[in-house]
């Protein structure tokens, strides 16, 4: 068993950004000595273009993206930044092939759940999650169902774009209604939550939109485990605790022991006002998916 990371590649950015790049070393070093943490693969080139269009990857790797584009990405285009989210998309893809023979595949970073087949928004270079799947579908042989748990407290609008006509693809996602993405995908199952939702109203939605997935029956299971539904959040506008974080957790892992199918972990958002906290949480998610899975 073992997990990926990012926290070895920099990423300059202006003084006082909110992009928590602290937190990808920090789950890291939280993690050393449970499992082997290694540094994330650089994504095959070849795997990008089976998911995301020609004419934007091209731009991406040419002169890169223009002012307007950074500002809807939330990020200065940078070649670091470009190096990060090869390597954030390379973590997710190993991470699905470990899962596919071991049962478990744990990524310290990506999540990057707003990127579209041709535009980069929300922190989301790469859809890691999509790139991922059509990698398998077209060089592994992988034609099974995929279930996609998106729990970061943003809609996962690019991914439910991106399989929006696949029925081989179920997307959930559970996430604050009234947040970032002003305009929402259609997901195949969509919970809006409402602000300051706390732990019981978020745990009892949960429990009905897994008991609603359960009937897909997937092969594989994709989990984007964002923390920046805890209270505290500089951009979450939920309000779970810890404790709520964590019984959020088990309630996935226990759904997905009792479907036995694969599990891929994605890091997702986590930008909470106390740095610790943001690290703490998700470090929890994946000592508790190693404890229940592993």
């Amino acid at each position: 068993m073992r997990a990926y990371t990012t926290a070895h590649l920099s990423l300059p950015l202006p003084e006082g950004h909110p992009f928590p790049l602290y937190k990808y070393g920090g789950v890291a070093e939280a993690l050393k000595g449970l499992l082997p943490v290694l540094p994330a693969p650089e994504v095959p080139r070849e795997a990008l273009f089976l998911a995301h269009e020609a004419s934007y990857l091209e731009k991406l790797f040419g002169e890169g993206l223009s002012r307007e584009e950074s500002l809807r990405l939330g990020l200065p285009f940078s070649q670091a930044l470009l190096r990060r989210a090869l390597h954030a998309a390379g973590g997710t893809l190993a991470a699905a092939l470990d899962a596919l023979k071991t049962g478990l595949g744990l990524n310290l970073s990506g999540g990057t759940h707003h990127a579209f087949p041709g535009r980069a928004e929300g922190y989301s270079l790469f859809n890691d999650v999509a790139v991922a799947i059509f990698w398998l579908r077209a060089k592994e042989g992988f034609s099974g169902r995929v279930l996609v748990v998106d729990l970061d407290a943003h809609q996962g609008n690019g991914t439910a774009f991106f399989f929006r006509e696949d029925p081989s693809v179920f997307t959930l996602s559970l996430h604050g209604e009234r947040n970032y993405p002003l305009k929402k995908e259609r997901s195949d199952l969509d919970v809006g939550l409402p602000d300051g939702t706390g732990d019981e109203a978020y745990l009892w939605a949960l429990e009905g939109a897994l008991e609603k997935a359960r009937a897909f029956r997937p092969d594989l299971i994709f989990y984007n485990a964002g923390v920046d539904v805890l209270k505290g959040d500089r951009f979450g506008r939920l309000a779970l605790s810890p404790e709520g974080v964590r019984r959020r957790d088990e309630r996935v892992f226990r759904f997905v022991k009792a479907l036995g199918a694969p599990l891929v972990v994605v890091m997702g958002g986590g930008y909470n006002r106390d740095p610790r906290l943001t690290v703490e949480a998700h470090a929890a998610t994946y000592r508790l998916a190693l404890s229940s899975l592993a």
